[in-house]
């Protein structure tokens, strides 16, 4: 029991020390635009069009590959919002305003970040069904867990747990489908 306090403490220490520099960087033009893009991305639209591709031009495989998505996505929401209201974690931006980003969040809870749980069950799911998409999948999730950090949203182990769950998710998705 000492050691995971001790475990937290530690990460805690390490995710505020970040935040606090994330916080106060003012990063290129370019880099503040994608930031806001992928995270904007991620509140489901870009989800909703590459399922949209998927269902035109995704072959044999599209009914499982879309079941298996929505299987792994609707799994994710509804675990980070128990898991969110369990933790009651506060956000990066309840800490210290952020230098650039004046975004509201979607609620007041940080951990895991749901955002990046949909982005990675996505993005697994589908590289399962499409290797050849795998690159551009795991850019647009890695880009979305990002951005989440960057724009004072979340703190980093809110978007590793996030895409631990939702790779853990996917496969468990995938698996399922694979079955029926």
């Amino acid at each position: 029991m000492m050691l995971a306090g001790t475990m937290r403490t530690y990460i805690a220490h390490r995710d505020h020390r970040l935040m606090r520099r994330v916080n106060r960087w003012r990063p290129p033009r370019w880099i503040r635009l994608w930031v806001l893009a992928a995270t904007r991305g991620g509140d489901g639209w870009l989800w909703y069009a590459i399922g949209a591709v998927v269902l035109l031009f995704g072959g044999a495989d599209r009914w499982a590959a879309l079941a298996s998505a929505a299987l792994a996505v609707g799994a994710g929401i509804a675990l980070f919002l128990r898991v969110k209201k369990l933790a009651c974690r506060r956000r990066p931006c309840a800490f210290e305003p952020h230098a650039w980003a004046d975004l509201l969040p979607p609620d007041q809870f940080s951990f895991p970040s749901g955002h990046t749980i949909t982005a990675f069950a996505v993005a697994v799911v589908l590289s399962r069904f499409y290797p050849d998409m795998a690159p551009g999948l795991f850019f647009c999730a890695a880009s979305v867990a990002v951005s989440r950090i960057l724009l004072g949203m979340h703190f980093l182990s809110d978007v590793f747990a996030g895409a631990l769950i939702g790779t853990a998710l996917a496969f468990g998705a995938v698996w399922l489908v694979g079955l029926l």
